[in-house]
C-alpha cells in the first residue's frame, strides 16, 4: 500500500473514532447520575442540589440522585468524586467554601480545578445576611461597628473556623477596621441556637434558614452580602448602601472527575442553563431561600472562581491562624 494512502486511512479512522466518541458523549446521560453533596440534608447546598435534581429528570429523562456526604469540611465528598470514573455518572455539587476557601485555609493543598473539571456555576446564594441576636442590643450595622471599635475583641462573631462564613467575618472586620471575637460554634443550626440564646452577637447565615426569626424580631438583619440589593430580602440594605464597600456572595459549583469528556461537561452546563429557565425551578429558589436565579456557563464560571480565589488569598494568613 502506498505510504501516503495508508496514513490517510489511519487519519480517517481516527477522525471517525473521535466523532463516534463525541456522539456517544452527547447521548449523556444514559443512566441515573449521582450528585455528591458535601453537606447534610436540609441546608442551603442540599436545597440547591435538590431543586436542580427535580428538573434535571424532566429535561434529560434520567434521574439525578442526590447523595449527602458530610464531614472533613467537604474533603471527604471531594475525594469521593475525584476517585470516581470520569464517565459523567458522578458529579460534585459544592460551593466556594468547599472548593476555594478550603484551599485558602490550608485544609486542602490544591487549586479548585486541579483535580476536578468545572462544568458551571448553576446558582449563587444572594440571600446571605449579616445578622445580630436580639440580646446583643444591636439595631443597625453601625451599632455593631461602634461597639467593636470601642471594645475590641468583645463583639462575638460565630462561624465554622476556616470556612466561608469565617472568611466573610474577616473581610468585614478588615473593611470597617475592627477586631471581632471570632468563635467556632458549628454549622447554621448551631449558630441559630447560639444567637437565640444570646451566647453570640453576630453571624452570617442564608436568609431562607432564619426568615421566621427575622419576622418575630428574635434576630436583627444588619446587612445583606450581595453587591446589589436582592429584592427578595425586602428592605435589608447591602453593606455598600451603608458605607462599607464589601460584598461576598456564595457561588455553587458543578464539577466532574478530572478527565471527563468535554462534551459531557458542556452538556451538563447546557442542561443546567435550561433548568434555570424552568418556572418551577425559579419559584422553588425564590420561595425556599429567597434566592434569585443566577447562572455562569463553563468559561465564565472558571473566570468567576479564579477572581474569588485571588481575592480570598489575601486573607490566607489570617484564615490559617484559626483563632
Amino acid at each position: 500500500m502506498n505510504k501516503s494512502i495508508g496514513l490517510t486511512l489511519i487519519a480517517a479512522a481516527l477522525t471517525l473514532s473521535t466523532a463516534s466518541l463525541a456522539a456517544d458523549a452527547t447521548k449523556w446521560p444514559t443512566r441515573p447520575v449521582q450528585v455528591i453533596v458535601p453537606a447534610g440534608a436540609g441546608g442551603d447546598t442540599d436545597f440547591n442540589a435538590r431543586q436542580m435534581a427535580r428538573i434535571f429528570e424532566k429535561i434529560t429523562g434520567k434521574p439525578l440522585i442526590v447523595t449527602n456526604v458530610n464531614g472533613g469540611g467537604g474533603t471527604i465528598a471531594m475525594a469521593q468524586v475525584q476517585g470516581a470514573a470520569p464517565d459523567g455518572n458522578t458529579l460534585l455539587f459544592a460551593h466556594t467554601g468547599i472548593m476555594i476557601v478550603n484551599e485558602v485555609s490550608g485544609l486542602i493543598d490544591y487549586k479548585f480545578d486541579a483535580k476536578l473539571d468545572i462544568s458551571c456555576i448553576p446558582a449563587v446564594d444572594k440571600s446571605i445576611v449579616f445578622l445580630a441576636s436580639k440580646k446583643s442590643g444591636f439595631k443597625t450595622l453601625q451599632d455593631a461597628v461602634t461597639k467593636a471599635k470601642a471594645q475590641p475583641n468583645t463583639v462575638i462573631y460565630a462561624t465554622e473556623l476556616g470556612g466561608h462564613s469565617h472568611l466573610q467575618g474577616l473581610m468585614f472586620a478588615k473593611q470597617v477596621g475592627v477586631q471581632l471575637k471570632i468563635v467556632d460554634v458549628g454549622s447554621a443550626p448551631d449558630k441559630i441556637t447560639s444567637l437565640l440564646g444570646g451566647r453570640i452577637d453576630l453571624a452570617s447565615i442564608s436568609f431562607g434558614i432564619i426568615k421566621d426569626y427575622a419576622t418575630t424580631g428574635d434576630m436583627v438583619m444588619l446587612a445583606q452580602y450581595s453587591k446589589e440589593r436582592n429584592p427578595l430580602l425586602g428592605d435589608i440594605k447591602t453593606f455598600t448602601e451603608q458605607g462599607v464597600k464589601f460584598d461576598m456572595d456564595k457561588a455553587y459549583i458543578i464539577a466532574f472527575p478530572k478527565g471527563t469528556d468535554p462534551a459531557i461537561i458542556k452538556k451538563m452546563a447546557d442542561v443546567m442553563q435550561q433548568i434555570t429557565k424552568d418556572p418551577a425551578y425559579v419559584k422553588g429558589l425564590e420561595d425556599g431561600f429567597k434566592q434569585p436565579v443566577t447562572f455562569y456557563h463553563t468559561k465564565e464560571a472558571i473566570a468567576e472562581l479564579n477572581k474569588f480565589r485571588d481575592e480570598s488569598m489575601q486573607y490566607k494568613d489570617l484564615l490559617r491562624q484559626k483563632k
